[in-house]
């Protein structure tokens, strides 16, 4: 009598909670929170968001963790609260103890840094990259790498008809470039028999598991870390190539620049302006670095300068690139924007855009941007106050609790962008006067917002018209038939399966 007393209770429980929860976003179970609801849907995590968010009057929601594992987290993505955590109260939402954990193998780069010394390096890095002979260098090392490196591999492939990953090629390129532009070596990534590089793969794999410790609770992925298992045993091993790699660049460029004496990266004719040797010859001026620049600064800021340029740009390229190729109408207009702006010589093989040239193009970069609105390279960003605090949505927030905003889902928010917010409409970026409009950084997070906006903005936008402007007016490329396009699971939002295409040449 007793255990059947039992079991109805338990089976009213069971019944009680199911009716509170059967009109719920996402399924708040007894201890595990909402936890399995995420697991279950990690694989698609990003869409899983937008949906949740899309279904919410305030654009806020509260997640409940596992209730002894001290996982709450608030996820939003109205632009009023974007614009009071990166501007308006800038300094109750610093990256904090917590993210710097999370990313611990960036170390104390410009990433994870706070306060003065997020200062010290923001100062360094502007003053290094807005130089006249920095911009110089980035606009040589990015065209001769599209024209000595992308276009022979794409010849290639036109000549025997293969099938290729464009995803691929992209890193590769941007590998090289931003090797190059970072440490003065440019390690041939992006060559005809496309090398297998450890330190590529490396990045990768970091990637892959940071984005698991913001899925995971804290104690979970700490266990698997201390058992050196899992996610976190590919952690430690990745780690010690971007070490390995990177020490070796340090040694070399300090030999280097020491047999060049004083003359280092003066002579820019020969050595370029790479920012690994203007940190080493920035030593001793305290109006750039304010201490000293030993091999451990040396190592954190190579590594936070290729993760920012290699694999952002080359994710906004292959979003931008499939867009582009499945929507044939805005590809037309594309081809004959840049018909206008470049006067074709006959008998002209291929042509490679100048920086001169891709300026011009209004249309292409308003359709970048609707890339980036749609595809992110940084999908999500997540924060956490360091006093006690209220959102303009009237959310509280305290210091024991992340807050979370999704950069791919603001881009499909029909209360932020419209009715046509899931369209690839470049046009909704080109005023009535035919120039680019503007959009406040709060809305379209694509390059941060507040203090922290993205420094290598125009570097971004340098690299991806030269690529995107020479492979639309010279080639055909279409996605391979039964290719399954969909995001993949990291802090870089890459496609899953890469982007399989064919590619033939345009006859120009």
């Amino acid at each position: 009598m007793v255990s059947f007393e039992v079991f109805l209770a338990i089976l009213w429980f069971i019944a009680l909670w199911a009716w509170r929860n059967y009109r719920a976003l996402v399924w708040n179970w007894p201890l595990l929170g909402m936890f399995p609801t995420i697991m279950i849907n990690v694989g698609r995590i990003h869409d899983i968001f937008t949906d949740i968010m899309g279904k919410t009057q305030r654009r806020t929601f509260l997640f409940k963790g596992p209730w002894f594992m001290n996982m709450e987290i608030v996820a939003t993505v109205d632009p009023a609260n974007v614009h009071y955590i990166m501007s308006e109260n800038f300094q109750n939402f610093p990256k904090g103890p917590k993210f710097k954990e999370i990313f611990d193998v960036l170390g104390d780069g410009i990433f994870n840094s706070d306060s003065d010394p997020w200062k010290q390096q923001r100062k360094a890095i502007r003053a290094l990259i807005t130089h006249q002979v920095f911009n110089r260098y980035l606009v040589k090392t990015s065209v001769d790498k599209v024209g000595n490196g992308l276009i022979p591999v794409l010849e290639m492939v036109c000549e025997k008809n293969q099938v290729i990953d464009l995803q691929d090629l992209f890193q590769r390129y941007t590998f090289d470039t931003t090797c190059s532009l970072v440490t003065g070596y440019d390690p041939g990534c992006l060559s005809l028999h496309l090398p297998v590089v450890p330190f590529a793969r490396a990045m990768d794999e970091a990637e892959e598991a940071i984005f698991m410790r913001h899925v995971l609770p804290e104690r979970i992925w700490k266990l698997l870390r201390w058992l050196g298992v899992g996610s976190e045993k590919k952690y430690s091993e990745a780690w010690k190539v971007l070490d390995s790699v990177i020490g070796n660049y340090i040694v070399m460029k300090r030999e280097e620049l020491s047999k060049l004496g004083n003359s280092g990266i003066k002579d820019e004719k020969e050595h370029g302006f790479d920012l690994l040797s203007s940190f080493i010859n920035a030593e001793d001026d305290t109006q750039i670095l304010d201490s000293k620049c030993d091999d451990k600064f040396l190592r954190d800021t190579i590594l936070n300068l290729m993760i920012a340029g290699r694999d952002t740009t080359s994710s906004a390229l292959t979003w931008f690139m499939w867009l582009v190729s499945t929507h044939p109408a805005i590809e037309r207009k594309i081809r004959e924007e840049l018909k206008s702006v470049l006067p074709v010589e006959e008998g002209e093989k291929w042509h490679v855009f100048k920086v001169e040239e891709s300026n011009k193009l209004v249309y292409m970069h308003g359709a970048i941007c609707e890339a980036l609105r749609l595809y992110p390279p940084v999908p999500f960003q997540h924060k956490e106050p360091v006093k006690p605090d209220i959102l303009p949505t009237g959310d509280y927030v305290d210091p024991k609790m992340k807050i979370l905003f999704s950069l791919y889902a603001m881009g499909r928010m029909e209360s932020i962008w419209g009715k046509d917010c899931l369209e690839f409409k470049p046009e909704r970026w080109i005023s009535e006067f035919g120039t680019i409009r503007r959009e406040p950084s709060y809305k379209f997070l694509a390059f941060n917002a507040g203090p922290r906006t993205c420094l290598g903005r125009e570097v971004a936008f340098t690299q991806v018209k030269a690529v995107a402007a020479t492979l639309i007016h010279n080639y055909q490329i279409r996605v391979v038939e039964g290719h399954h396009v969909k995001p993949n699971c990291s802090i870089i939002l890459y496609m899953k399966e890469g982007l399989k295409v064919n590619i033939t040449k345009i006859m120009v």
